[in-house]
């Protein structure tokens, strides 16, 4: 059975194909740093928090986990996370295959215009059935409303605005001296308040800016049988959304999650 997976592991790999495209210095991996996680930081960004979890519980081949925690950062407007529960629906990974579902999730994952996603998408359309289309189109206005970007990115945003009320001068856009102490094996050590509050993390536009640029020429491509493929520009243009508008659920349920491992502590 041939078998396809995202290669999300590459995102470093990407922030770096960026920096030297567009020779500047990219903003760092936050989830690289150990700092920044014990520190807090994913506290108030859901979508790289529960991407994380989903892929180190995915490693582990706990795909019930792995499903819940991608199903949870994707409330967040997190499109890798939107096209992991696609792949896992695809390929019955932590629920009974269901390739029209799979189809609506991806569909999803491909609504900012994404070419690894849009591959991906038009990939899966070819292979369903008559009936397989009807049900995705149906039933994926449900997974539109509650998930879509015109529901997920401003709960999203109300995310980011606490963080940043937290912050010591947040009101005019100063950290100054601030610095952010970490607890550790070895003692306290400090974050400055300038990498821990850098605004490409925290304001709505830069944000979505930094998304935009890691995912929409990304390292993703497919895995069949160990041997990469990857999705080239121009493998898949853009096609509009197939399935309906319909009205977003910004109030919608938080999917639920399995118990959160403790952190580590920082070295």
């Amino acid at each position: 059975m041939r078998k396809t997976i995202l290669l999300l592991a590459l995102l470093p790999l990407s922030l770096g194909a960026i920096a030297a495209e567009k020779k500047a210095v990219p903003p760092p991996d936050p989830v690289e740093d150990p700092l920044l996680i014990t520190a807090g930081f994913l506290t108030h960004h859901p979508d790289l928090k529960y991407r994380m979890l989903g892929m180190d519980a995915y490693k582990e081949k706990r795909f019930d986990d792995a499903l819940r925690f991608f199903r949870r950062a994707s409330f967040f407007a997190d499109k890798p996370s939107q096209g992991m529960v696609a792949e896992m629906y695809w390929n019955g990974e932590g629920a009974p295959q269901d390739r029209a579902m799979a189809y609506a999730w991806m569909d999803l994952a491909a609504e900012r215009g994404y070419a690894g996603f849009l591959g991906l998408r038009e990939r899966y359309w070819n292979a369903l059935s008559a009936a397989e289309r009807e049900r995705a189109t149906a039933e994926g206005q449900e997974v539109y409303a509650r998930f879509g970007d015109e529901a997920a990115k401003p709960r999203y945003e109300f995310q980011l605005r606490t963080g940043r009320r937290n912050t010591t001068g947040s009101r005019t856009g100063f950290t100054g001296n601030l610095q952010i102490l970490v607890p550790g094996p070895a003692g306290e050590q400090s974050i400055p308040g300038s990498k821990f509050y850098d605004e490409r993390f925290w304001d709505a536009k830069k944000y979505w800016a930094w998304q935009d640029n890691i995912w929409m020429k990304p390292a993703i491509g497919r895995v069949d049988v160990g041997d990469v493929e990857v999705v080239r520009e121009g493998d898949a243009p853009k096609v509009e959304s197939r399935i309906p508008e319909t009205r977003p659920q910004v109030d919608a349920p938080v999917p639920e999650v399995p118990e959160e491992p403790t952190p580590k502590p920082a070295p």
